[in-house]
């Protein structure tokens, strides 16, 4: 039975708490900790667990012989809580996104080869049927080279949002929607098409006094033969977020759609498209097996079955780390106005804890700062 404490008891914790709880005969949460006196044992209150409590997170890590820890702190706290729980030899899940800078996601990397325990970083969306549904038509090879990736990650806030302490800040946050809603959506890309080769970007605050960093982004990233767009955004009324994949031979959708076209003499569409390839396509999907648990609980079944079996899990430390050195890529061109090459190598300024609060734009300045979120 793997002993199981969480760090930070906000809202996202929730998830992580129902998540071990569909794992019972595996796992038992025996730890809460979060720096706000009280919190923890609040929260230990709020869903019947008979977990120790802790106002000081250094203390559970030290104390409370736990076999895996969640992190959901703000992202300014993953590397060192992370980096100190595998330390002392404690497998560890932490939230998106995984660290401010590519810096300390190699801190926390290095901490995981020495300790010789799993990282893993929170990618639910990888555990969506609808989602793994467009991986495994993309692995299956029958859309041809990909040409084109619409990626809408689209979020609504409204002003309060911002008024939590360390939202919207530089320093705290690490950074606005690109780093902190876009994040999974990046990762889908990154799981869907690899690395891209170069990224260029764009970047506003248009509707939000109360946030230092931006609220929308638009990212162009190249590929080798093909381009993706990236949409980031806290300002889409309706929330409707897109994954649309153009390849060689079709396209496909999330929500899910597949069509696909051919060619006429002259070159134009045929009416009707290539019914043939899009047979195909849909014969693929309905023999898929749907997960057999979904979001954090798909991604917490997962890890543990990985320290079950010794085995990498599917969302590891260098997957976390992939996606925030795309954010910090699209802040360097955002802020420089300029096309960004990668791999960042460790000698890039953008590279390093604390760059980027040196060169971020100031939106705004944060006038307002809340303990507690609004309910």
């Amino acid at each position: 039975m793997l002993r199981i404490g969480i760090i930070g008891t906000g809202g996202i914790a929730d998830a992580h708490i129902s998540g071990y709880r569909a794992f019972p005969e595996q796992c038992e949460i025996v730890a809460l900790a979060d720096v706000l006196p009280g919190r923890a044992a609040q929260k230990a209150e709020a869903f019947g667990l008979a977990a120790a409590a802790y106002d000081d997170p250094a203390a559970m890590i030290a104390e409370a012989g736990l076999d895996v820890v969640s992190i959901c702190t703000p992202p300014s706290t993953h590397a060192a809580l992370a980096i100190a729980a595998l330390d002392a030899g404690i497998h560890v899940l932490v939230e998106k996104p995984m660290a401010p800078s590519l810096e300390e996601c190699d801190a926390m990397l290095a901490a995981q080869e020495r300790s010789g325990r799993i990282l893993s970083v929170v990618a639910q969306n990888r555990f969506r049927d609808d989602l793994a549904t467009l991986k495994h038509v993309v692995d299956s090879g029958l859309l041809g080279s990909i040409s084109h990736v619409r990626v809408d990650s689209a979020w609504w806030r409204g002003l309060p949002y911002y008024d939590l302490w360390w939202r919207g800040t530089w320093e705290k946050e690490g950074g606005g929607c690109t780093l902190n809603h876009a994040i999974h959506h990046i990762d889908l890309l990154l799981w869907l098409l690899g690395r891209p080769t170069e990224i260029t970007a764009m970047l506003a605050n248009t509707q939000h006094d109360n946030a230092e960093v931006e609220d929308l982004s638009v990212a162009v990233l190249r590929y080798d033969d093909g381009l993706a767009q990236l949409t980031s955004s806290v300002v889409h009324h309706g929330e409707e977020q897109e994954i649309v994949i153009q390849g060689a031979n079709a396209r496909i959708s999330q929500p899910w759609k597949v069509a696909a076209e051919r060619s006429a003499p002259n070159g134009f569409p045929v009416p009707g498209g290539d019914v043939d390839v899009v047979a195909r396509i849909e014969a693929l999907v309905a023999e898929r097996e749907p997960l057999a648990h979904l979001g954090h609980e798909g991604q917490i079944g997962d890890l543990l079955t990985a320290i079950r079996d010794g085995r990498a899990p599917i969302a590891d430390g260098q997957d976390g780390r992939n996606a925030v050195e795309v954010v910090a890529a699209i802040y360097q061109a955002g802020f420089e106005r300029r096309h960004v090459a990668l791999p960042l190598s460790s000698a890039d300024p953008y590279y390093r804890a604390g760059q980027l609060v040196e060169n971020a734009p100031h939106f705004h300045e944060k006038q307002r700062s809340l303990i507690e979120a609004a309910s």
